[in-house]
């Protein structure tokens, strides 16, 4: 029979081997929880979190993890079946089944591949997303903020308005990505690759670091860096002197 655990108090909890299957666990706070052996079939964990929880051998059939956090999670041995994984979070420390395809299921994390994806106002921060795929991928208002994008591939996104202030983006790729009106104030720009950009119009790069006199040189010789940051009312032009 479901049961309604909407925003559930669970963390710490020692609940193995429980037959969670259609209950409503939305918002629950389940981290560092022992849920091992659990069965979740067709429960809904959107924007659980399971930080640190042990699901190892669970059996994940039709499971909602929409915006659930995963990191640290252990979900090893667990029967994984048709989930749907949209903008859930893991990390370098969530421990997944071997032959489990996670970085192609529309996850946030290392080394995803979100080519493409809809992330447009989307909370990603102080997310890892090192070596993640984002080519094209419309982040236009995202918060970035402190993110990891340290290798990323950003060719081609979209990036109008977002917050990325300190973020690092040091080795990221970002040939003919649109960072117009984008906050990019103490952000890290060692060896970042970039030969052309769509625009940086009214971007913001005050305290910037890593950035060699060559790239700088090039972004002064875009059009649109007398416009101002619509935040921070400093020009394109200015910032880059900072």
């Amino acid at each position: 029979m479901k049961q309604d655990y909407y925003g559930m108090a669970g963390a710490g909890q020692h609940l193995p081997n429980r037959d969670w299957s259609y209950d409503i666990l939305i918002r629950a706070d389940l981290q560092h929880s022992d849920l091992t052996g659990g069965n979740f079939t067709y429960a809904d964990l959107r924007a659980a979190n399971l930080r640190g929880a042990n699901l190892r051998g669970a059996t994940l059939h039709y499971t909602c993890f929409l915006r659930a956090d995963l990191r640290g999670a252990n979900l090893q041995d667990a029967d994984i079946v048709e989930c749907r994984w949209q903008g859930a979070i893991y990390d370098q420390t969530t421990q997944f089944p071997p032959h489990f395809q996670y970085r192609s299921v529309g996850m946030l994390g290392p080394r995803a591949n979100l080519n493409g994806a809809q992330l447009n106002t989307a909370n990603l921060r102080h997310l890892d997303l090192a070596e993640a795929s984002l080519l094209g991928a419309y982040l236009g208002g995202a918060d970035l903020t402190r993110a990891n994008l340290r290798g990323a591939r950003l060719s081609q996104a979209d990036l109008r308005y977002a917050f990325l202030t300190g973020a690092n983006l040091q080795g990221a790729r970002l040939t003919g990505a649109n960072l117009a009106g984008a906050d990019l104030r103490a952000t890290n720009w060692a060896e970042v690759d970039v030969d052309r950009i769509e625009s940086i119009a009214g971007a913001d790069f005050s305290l910037a670091v890593g950035m060699s006199d060559r790239l700088r040189q090039f972004f002064l010789s875009l059009p649109g860096i007398d416009e101002l940051h619509p935040l921070t009312r400093r020009s394109t032009r200015e910032s880059l002197s900072l």
